[in-house]
């Protein structure tokens, strides 16, 4: 129901390790963009995946990154000489504006006993692909990316036994943390899924589609906290450190910022959902201790995931 589109990124690889329980008992299927030659952090990861049974898509042809890595390095060097037993793997393959049709037939045909993940990002004639892969049954989802295959894209590739998934890009990002409001509009379509003709839904978590591989000087410190409001419509919160004049003392801001995340979710009318992530964040308040922002990053993202759970839990 779930699928959360993540990059091969070492926290957000982190995040799959130590939640990989919960994403295999809430049938979370996360969708993982590899960004890096060096397969290391990936094969920890997909070994705690694989051994708490999560399914998966991994993406064999990843357009994110200053030099994205190549369909072939991924098989030869992830796929074929990997210790991992691939129970629970579904090959993902991204369309957009480039791609070659014929590489993904050729994908398709030589591994037939392999599902497949079709993530349509901007390729442009939707009943030309249909009629490419119709006869193939080892496709078993199509993954829209909201913004890049539109209503009329899709409608031509309805299938009996294919899930159809669509991820929206809920985080607005800002050129600088300090321009970001105190909370804003993040999704509703954890809600409005199948309004949509879909059997799923999915994001980037907290972190957007946008993609660098490091961040600029922090001049202000944002930590991102998406939370439900009285209707179980998703909004994000930006708790933003008060000073933004240098990029000095980034551990200073950052509890800056962290105290009004706790007095905001203290307070008896807060809508913040007391996850475990949260009680982290607490934790390192009472502490006044600075983990570094890649670890404020993913446990916002643990946050994410945590309220989606909770909330079709709750449901």
């Amino acid at each position: 129901m779930y699928y959360p589109f993540l990059r091969g990124k070492q926290f957000e690889l982190i995040l799959l390790r130590d939640n990989a329980k919960i994403v295999a008992d809430n049938d979370i299927h996360p969708i993982i963009e590899p960004v890096k030659c060096d397969f290391k952090a990936l094969d920890r990861a997909l070994t705690i995946v694989e051994e708490n049974g999560v399914n998966y898509t991994l993406i064999l042809n990843p357009i994110t990154g200053e030099k994205p890595v190549a369909t072939e390095i991924i098989f030869h060097n992830f796929i074929n000489i990997s210790d991992i037993n691939f129970h629970n793997l579904s090959y993902g393959y991204i369309l957009n504006a480039e791609t070659n049709i014929e590489e993904l037939i050729t994908l398709l045909e030589g591994n037939r006993d392999k599902q497949f993940s079709i993530i349509h990002y901007g390729f442009s004639n939707s009943k030309l692909i249909a009629d490419k892969i119709n006869d193939f049954d080892n496709i078993k989802r199509h993954i829209f990316i909201e913004g890049y295959a539109g209503k009329l894209y899709q409608r031509h590739l309805k299938k009996d036994g294919i899930v159809r998934i669509l991820i929206r890009d809920g985080f607005k990002p800002q050129r600088k943390n300090s321009l970001y409001p105190e909370s804003e509009h993040f999704s509703d379509l954890h809600i409005t899924y199948p309004d949509e003709g879909m059997d799923g839904f999915g994001d980037y978590l907290i972190v957007g589609d946008d993609y660098s591989e490091t961040g600029g000087p922090a001049y202000a410190v944002a930590i991102h906290l998406t939370y439900l409001n009285e209707e179980d419509d998703m909004f994000i919160y930006h708790f933003v450190s008060d000073r933004s004049d240098s990029p000095t003392d980034p551990g200073g801001k950052f509890l800056e910022a962290l105290s009004k995340l706790i007095d905001k979710a203290e307070n008896k009318n807060s809508m913040i959902f007391k996850s475990n992530a949260y009680y982290e964040f607490k934790n390192l308040y009472e502490k006044q201790h600075y983990p570094g922002l890649g670890y404020v990053k993913k446990l916002s993202m643990q946050h994410h995931l945590e309220l989606i759970v909770n909330f079709f839990n709750q449901a």
